[in-house]
């Protein structure tokens, strides 16, 4: 079922409500309600939607997925959809869970898809954990239970980069490890690089979102509640500047990784030129001694001894020369 809080003169009052109930509360002065719904539950949306007089753009936003993370205003309510993230330590790759929200007066509703995402406690439990700890700002309108949900989101937005940034220190790792990881390197970095873009895509919008609500219009952030929105909209800033320079680092470690295999090309081949003009030595003058003509040392003990002799330190030569010039 739905779960519903009920809030009076900052107080929770009632918890775990069905929804037939809302109107009662709404009608108590005072009374400050949150409605969430969840999985199934979001069919059930329309119903609140007509008790509270959502918008039906709102209602079809919320409802459907891949909406642009915005604040948009509405006769008698606000709305704003924003994505919460998780990663997946193990392969790099980010997934982003839309999380809608109507702003009344009175009722405050989220809608999304899943409770539960895969490698996070679940948003609803952070939410309510967040709210429980700061009891005392209920009293100052639905703008508490919104910050609630602007800070859990880019809480987690934080949480995700700081671990995007340790994958990038392990990348720099494999970069320069001894073994040459090439393939390993440009599969981890295309997925760090994927994940990046994707939450990108969700961070740097959300500047817009929390400079909405702390507009003094909206009414949303009075006066007490000002700071702990500047609060997270810093948060905002310092995600999306942390998203841009590890973007920027990952295209680094890429070119960086792209130069060190150009260098041990270059090396291998150097190897391999200065061994080819050593091993010419011993061709040429076996060849030369493997005339079919009469030459000094022609069928003698004398020209077996000197062509060996000439090979020997025509060699040596060569590698002491590579050697000295680290061509080899």
């Amino acid at each position: 079922m739905a779960r519903t809080r009920c809030y009076r003169e900052g107080a929770l009052v009632d918890e775990g409500f069905p929804l037939e109930r809302v109107s009662d509360h709404l009608r108590e002065a005072g009374s400050l309600v949150w409605i969430d719904l969840a999985g199934a539950e979001v069919r059930r949306l329309p119903d609140v939607a007509a008790e509270l007089g959502l918008h039906s753009l709102a209602v079809e936003d919320a409802t459907s997925a891949r909406q642009r993370p915005k604040f948009t205003r509405y006769e008698g309510h606000d709305f704003l959809a924003v994505y919460a993230v998780s990663l997946d330590s193990s392969t790099g790759i980010l997934t982003t869970h839309q999380v809608s929200a109507f702003v009344t007066a009175s009722a405050f509703v989220t809608v999304h898809a899943d409770d539960a995402p895969p490698g996070r406690p679940g948003l609803v439990g952070e939410l309510l954990a967040r709210w429980d700890e700061e009891a005392d700002l209920t009293r100052y309108g639905v703008g508490a239970l919104l910050h609630g949900l602007l800070d859990v989101v880019v809480d987690g937005h934080f949480e995700a980069v700081e671990a995007l940034d340790d994958q990038i220190e392990q990348l720099e790792d494999l970069v320069f490890d001894d073994r040459p990881r090439d393939r390993d390197v440009q599969r981890r970095s295309f997925e760090l690089r994927k994940s990046l873009v994707r939450l990108r895509r969700v961070v740097l919008p959300m500047r817009e979102v929390v400079n909405t609500a702390l507009r003094r219009d909206i009414g949303l952030a009075p006066s007490e509640l000002a700071p702990y929105f500047q609060d997270v909209y810093d948060h905002v800033l310092r995600a999306a500047e942390w998203t841009e320079s590890l973007r920027d680092l990952v295209a680094t470690i890429v070119e960086t990784n792209l130069t060190i295999q150009g260098n041990r090309l270059n090396v291998i081949t150097k190897k391999v030129t200065s061994w080819a003009a050593i091993i010419a030595v011993p061709t040429a003058i076996t060849g030369f001694y493997g005339q079919n003509l009469p030459y000094p040392g022609f069928a003698q003990h004398s020209g077996f001894v000197t062509s060996s002799a000439l090979i020997v330190a025509i060699s040596f030569t060569l590698w002491w020369m590579f050697r000295r010039n680290d061509w080899l």
